[in-house]
């Protein structure tokens, strides 16, 4: 049984607006937002036969069956409004007012009590299994079983049809599910900053992510988190801090992983309790009808279906790292549970943007190079066979499926380097991947010290002379590198001459290389004037992280177009970072 031929499609930007949005009726008011609820996972899949009737369920226990726990969320103390995502609000047609009504914003500061009755009064939190670089664990499982692993601070409290598209929307800082593992819940003011902005960066870059709704802070609610002391180069962190807490709504076709698929094959294979093997079908069926009905034929044999997903899940998830790689985005942790089903970038925690450029940029302390920057084509190929792992289990009577879906896994390695091969040869403006050519050029960029946006951006300029570049060097070559870097432009430049159309070759490298790109050092001003209640620097990051290909003004330019200045080497909380958040 053969597979689908694999994509040759140039990784690049897709940035054009979304047409398929009727902007006409804007959705003022929660009772409104409340006429789209359609609930097809609760009404789909199964609750956990121990779970309560009313949501009351937040201290820790082992969740033995079921596909979800009905959880209400703990609302912050005293929630203040910090933002929102105006993209975001005119792409679901909600109107700018909505952010600031009563009901919205007890709703999304945790509060589900007295809501619009078409509303549950409840959320859910899921289970989901661990795999690190594609070994599985139970480790991390306070109950050593894997059965406490999942949502610890994560509760889904929406899910809603708008214009044929279908979101779930999630709050992230909650409090306490049963898989907390004796943790509080919350999330605080630093990192709910961070990921609010990154995620609507990344879309912004046009890389598949999950966006973000809104974040609303505590203004007395407190949690102590490690962190480090003030100009701290230190790896770890030094100090206990108290943090104020946030709410944060992120927001998806789905929020099914590759984890959740993952603890459903354990459970099948391992005949755990007589309705494994039928939740792990359900779950499959479900992320298939949610993330790929337009791709997979629901008519066909199940058994095909589930080759066909893979098919279709290889395809986003090659794209997809592809795409961290073309912006310099590292995701620090990527494990399976932190892969999204639906391909799209998922869970930002301990992530970075590689500034200066490193093969093995790892900004998370505790990710390790299996989780590098260059790394993550090989980190994504380990969490595919997980996937397909748990997939064979429903295959075990189909032996040519099986077959098949053992190919399919095979082939990630050549796919994925397709992708990677594809993207390189857009950034750098040719018509046709060169290795010698990309390996060179990697090569000087690591000896000289380069800033991987700003080099390409400047690049997408089709420079004539190596000068050109120099506002990408942290250090100024030598004779002998200068000389190489010579050479190297040379044979980019003749390579450039066959390549078509000059003009149109720089407008697309500009389209493929942002001009913007994360700095940390820049982000970081803007969480401590939160923790003040100032939140001018974030709408102000919201506008310029919004626009990462296009000019834009003078003032701007000149304080984030430039490279990280040296104080911000090696500090703590700034080139690296604990994943406590």
């Amino acid at each position: 049984m053969a597979t689908n031929t694999h994509s040759k499609k140039t990784p690049s930007a897709d940035i054009s607006p979304d047409t398929s949005v009727d902007t006409s009726v804007k959705i003022k008011t929660m009772h409104e937002l409340a006429q789209h609820v359609d609930y097809s996972l609760l009404n789909t899949l199964t609750a956990d036969p121990q779970a309560t009737e009313d949501g009351n369920d937040h201290k820790p226990r082992q969740v033995f069956s079921g596909h979800y726990v009905p959880v209400t969320p703990t609302p912050i103390a005293d929630p203040l409004y910090v933002a929102h995502s105006q993209a975001f609000f005119d792409e679901l047609g909600f109107d700018e007012s909505l952010a600031l009504e009563h009901d919205f914003k007890r709703l999304f500061s945790g509060d589900m009590s007295n809501i619009d009755s078409n509303i549950h009064p409840y959320g859910w939190a899921t289970g989901y299994a661990l795999s690190i670089y594609g070994t599985e664990y139970t480790q991390q499982c306070p109950f050593q079983t894997g059965n406490g692993y999942g949502d610890g601070r994560a509760l889904s409290v929406l899910e809603v049809e708008i214009n044929s598209k279908r979101w779930e929307m999630q709050l992230k800082g909650a409090g306490r599910t049963p898989y907390c593992r004796g943790a509080d819940g919350r999330a605080v003011l630093r990192s709910s900053v961070r990921e609010f902005l990154a995620q609507e960066h990344m879309h912004a870059l046009g890389v598949p992510t999950s966006r973000s709704l809104s974040l609303f802070m505590s203004q007395s609610e407190t949690v102590d988190r490690p962190w480090y002391l003030e100009g701290s180069d230190s790896q770890d962190p030094e100090v206990m801090v108290p943090n104020l807490v946030a709410i944060s709504t992120r927001v998806a076709p789905s929020f099914l992983r590759v984890g959740q698929v993952e603890l459903f094959g354990r459970r099948a294979r391992r005949h755990e309790h007589p309705n494994a093997l039928n939740e792990l079908k359900a779950i499959v069926a479900h992320l298939i009808e949610r993330e790929y009905k337009e791709d997979i034929d629901t008519t066909l044999p199940f058994e095909k279906q589930v080759v066909d997903l893979a098919i279709a899940f290889r395809e986003r998830l090659t794209t997809l790292v592809s795409h961290w790689v073309r912006v310099g985005y590292c995701q620090g942790n990527f494990n399976s549970d932190n892969c999204a089903g639906g391909g799209y970038t998922l869970d930002y925690g301990p992530f970075g943007f590689c500034e200066m450029f490193d093969p093995v940029y790892q900004p998370w302390t505790g990710g390790g190079r299996h989780f590098s920057f260059l790394n993550q084509p090989i980190a994504a190929h380990k969490n595919f066979e997980m996937l397909c792992s748990a997939l064979a289990v429903l295959l075990e009577d189909a032996e040519d499926e099986a077959n098949a879906l053992s190919l399919v896994s095979d082939e990630f390695p050549e796919v994925m380097e397709s992708k990677m091969q594809g993207m390189w040869a857009a950034k750098l403006g040719l018509n046709r991947y060169d290795h010698t050519l990309l390996v060179e050029l990697l090569q000087l960029m690591v000896r000289t010290g380069v800033d991987y946006t700003i080099f390409f951006r400047e690049l997408s300029s089709l420079p004539k002379d190596i000068s050109a570049l120099s506002p990408s060097f942290y250090n100024a070559p030598k004779e002998l590198l200068l000389s190489q870097w010579k050479a190297w432009l040379g044979a980019w430049q003749k390579q450039i001459e066959n390549s078509g159309d000059k003009e149109s070759i720089a407008a697309q490298m500009r389209r493929t290389n942002p001009k913007y790109t994360w700095r940390e050092w820049l982000v970081v001003p803007a969480y401590k004037l939160a923790e003040t209640g100032d939140f001018t620097r974030i709408h102000y990051l919201q506008d310029i992280l919004g626009k990462p290909y296009e000019e834009q003004t003078q003032g701007i330019e000149q304080e984030f177009y430039q490279r990280r200045p040296l104080e911000f080497f090696g500090a703590g909380g700034v080139s690296h970072y604990s994943c406590s958040s």
